[in-house]
């Protein structure tokens, strides 16, 4: 609590209610005198009736975390009346949900250009065998998991 809200000014509750900000003020802690808009939004949205009724039944530890709730979710009323902060996560919801399309595209677009870059292979090879010359070179081999075409040097099982 800031003992200097109660000797120095009052609360931005207080100030905004016009009224005498006592020592067991419940808004003091939590509407300091520099922000005043803080306590505004809340107002206009919650009323402060409700709020102090709200802060008398939360226990004081969980005061600070519901003021801050109650805060956010006003200013979030201010700019958007109907849904408030459910619309900013709805909006947010729909950002990520483009950006994993975004990226699973992309993560295709590279699967399919690594794909392009490997030489063709010969249907008559067995995957996973040696190849011994043609358009994969001496020592190169397919990896039978994957498919994947991989060049002599990357092949270090001592059989070349």
């Amino acid at each position: 609590m800031s003992s200097s809200s109660y000797s120095n000014s009052p609360c931005a509750a207080c100030k905004f209610l016009r009224r005498k900000c006592l020592p067991d003020c419940i808004f003091a802690p939590y509407f300091p005198p520099e922000e005043p808009q803080k306590f505004a939004n809340v107002h206009k949205i919650f009323g402060a009736s409700n709020v102090s009724k709200l802060l008398n039944e939360v226990l004081p530890h969980q005061r600070e975390d519901a003021v801050n709730s109650l805060a956010y979710e006003a200013e979030a009323r201010m700019k958007d009346p109907v849904y408030g902060c459910v619309g900013a996560i709805s909006v947010l919801q729909r950002q990520v949900i483009k950006l994993q399309r975004e990226l699973d595209a992309t993560n295709a677009d590279l699967i399919r250009y690594a794909c392009s870059e490997m030489p063709p292979t010969s249907t008559s090879h067995q995957y996973g065998s040696r190849r011994t010359g043609g358009q994969g070179g001496e020592g190169s081999s397919v990896d039978q998991n994957s498919g994947y075409y991989f060049p002599s040097h990357w092949n270090n099982d001592g059989h070349e």
